[in-house]
């Protein structure tokens, strides 16, 4: 039976105008269906005429589905009342426009201005600020971050600004100025930081600071990066082109705005082969160190060197001398850095001598035992004072060009019962590490420190690229 008479009994129980056309369709597929099975090997040939020689031909196929202009057409309408426009605007009338704007003060800023930028023309609010001593305090320093909120009229709603009065403040100050039904109010307060960790990385191409400084990360925390490496990588001969870190620090927030950096929990280092890893570990009640992930601690005897970021301008042994002309002994290492720069003690020990020496100019000698001692010269100022006892890594001076010194540099001795030694065989005297991995805790901060590092190389190298 063919696909007309099979359908038969379903076509005539349409209606009369969709039963039409369809009974025309299926007369039209009934044809097709005798000629294919009358004329196999012709429909092959011409199929395969239409795979070869048709590709770029398109196929459409027809719409069994009646005709849509046949179709029933129904209109539904619903109306729709508007509000009356004069409504609509007394509505808007009664709603209050609050606009918020930030700012920075600068060291030039006078209350008028300082509104001036913030959009916001005041007298009012300029009057209050000029006359109330606690708006001027807060208001009166630069690089004060300022948030303000302001109507449609451009008048001051509120301004809060959030500062520390030191580098190692663990709460922060917030002045905040209110306009009330009495006029304007200024209140003090102070509330203790929140610290959010940070996650960033960086690859070195010329030096480990500019790299840090491209990827935005804090002065603060390159110099913890630097500390803690120090005893590992000479960053001033060693530290490679392609060099990459990974880095985990505490951001200081104050209602959201970060206002310093706390301290670097963990970080790596890889330089050529080498991968260096480290984290912060402090159990309660006892003091606490940087140490490797599988429980050495990186605090060695002696420092590699005594300035971060420098470059050594002259080694050890004979030399001609820059000013005299002549071939002379230089019994210790001259690191060039601008003047101030800090000059560290690269071990712990008491100050032996702090004053100027003849052509050494400003000196500051460190005795670290009975046998080793350290010489800082050509200081810009002296930060210590005989007897103090000082810590590895302590500011002893900045370095300078005081004495017989052609430009600002450190020059470092190491000398060991009174003898000169090259300072850079410093790592030498090193004693090896304590292990600190026996201690309950410590698994469970290192499994911690190690999510913390790759997902912060994740980041880094999504920067990267």
């Amino acid at each position: 039976m063919n696909l007309y008479w099979s359908m038969e009994e379903f076509v005539y129980s349409l209606p009369l105008k969709i039963r039409i056309p369809v009974l025309h369709v299926l007369r039209v597929l009934g044809e097709i269906e005798i000629f294919l099975l009358s004329h196999p090997r012709k429909c092959m040939a011409a199929f395969g005429f239409v795979l070869l020689g048709g590709g770029g031909g398109a196929f459409a196929l027809a719409n069994l589905g009646p005709d849509a202009a046949l179709l029933p057409v129904q209109i539904i309408s619903t109306p729709v009342e508007t509000l009356k426009l004069t409504d609509q605007a007394s509505a808007l009338d009664l709603h209050d426009l609050k606009l918020f704007r930030s700012e920075v003060t600068r060291t030039s800023d006078t209350p008028e201005s300082l509104l001036r930028r913030l959009a916001i023309v005041d007298p009012e609010a300029v009057s209050f600020i000029r006359k109330n001593a606690m708006a001027k305090d807060g208001l009166g320093r630069a690089g004060r971050n300022i948030s303000a909120q302001a109507n449609e009229r451009q008048q001051l709603l509120s301004l809060t600004t959030r500062w520390l009065r030191s580098e190692n403040d663990t709460v922060f100050q917030r002045l905040t100025i209110r306009r009330g039904a009495q006029g304007f109010t200024a209140s003090h307060e102070t509330a203790p930081l929140v610290a959010n960790l940070q996650y960033s990385g960086a690859v070195v191409d010329t030096s480990l600071f500019a790299a840090a400084d491209e990827a935005r990360i804090p002065d603060s925390v390159t110099s913890q990066l630097s500390d803690m490496f120090s005893a590992q990588i000479d960053f001033h001969r060693s530290l490679r082109k392609g060099s990459r870190f990974s880095v985990v620090y505490e951001a200081l927030e104050a209602d959201g705005e970060p206002l310093r950096t706390g301290r670097v929990l963990s970080a790596e280092m890889v330089n050529g082969a080498k991968s260096y890893q480290a984290m912060w570990f402090q159990e309660p009640g006892q003091k606490g160190e940087y140490v490797s992930l599988d429980g050495k601690s990186l605090k060695n005897t002696f420092l590699a060197a005594p300035v971060r970021f420098s470059r050594m301008s002259s080694g050890f042994g004979m030399r001609l001398h820059p000013l005299f002309g002549t071939a002379r002994p230089h019994m210790g290492v001259d690191y060039a850095a601008p003047t101030g720069t800090p000059a560290l003690s690269v071990a712990d020990g008491v100050v032996e001598f702090a004053g100027a020496q003849s052509g050494y100019g400003n000196v500051v000698i460190v005795k670290h035992s009975a046998s080793q001692s350290t010489f800082y010269a050509h200081l810009s100022h002296i930060n210590v004072a005989k007897g103090k006892t000082v810590k590895q890594g302590e500011v002893v001076g900045g370095v300078g060009s005081t004495g017989w010194a052609t430009g600002p540099h450190l020059h470092f001795e190491f000398r060991i019962n009174g003898q000169h030694v090259d300072p850079l065989t410093l790592a030498k005297q090193n004693t090896g590490p304590s292990t600190v991995a026996s201690r309950p805790s410590f698994n469970k901060t290192a499994s911690l420190a190690r999510t913390q590092l790759a997902f912060a190389g994740q980041l880094r190298e999504s920067n990267v690229q």
